[in-house]
């Protein structure tokens, strides 16, 4: 015979199962910690980010397209049957 839990609130924390990382005090606490260290790398550093953003921007770009544009023809090289040998 099997048990059902028909508890409607979810299964109850002392019957062997765990709580998420997420939901644990170390948890909350590690995402405060890394909020607030965000911000302030943020607030002190928002100067440098944008300053080189005109430079990354068309980095990004660049790695775009060379990996969507190459969806087309299957990648490099290891292909036979191109143009030149037919």
């Amino acid at each position: 015979m099997s048990h059902h839990n028909t508890n409607p609130l979810g299964p109850k924390l002392n019957d062997g199962s765990r709580r998420p990382f997420l939901n644990s005090p170390s948890g909350i606490a590690l995402c405060v910690f890394l909020a607030l260290g965000g911000v302030f790398l943020w607030i002190e550093h928002r100067v440098h980010v944008l300053g080189a953003l005109p430079l990354l921007l068309p980095l990004l770009i660049c790695i775009g397209m060379h990996f969507f544009m190459h969806r087309g023809h299957g990648g490099h090289g290891g292909q036979r049957g191109g143009r030149d040998e037919q």
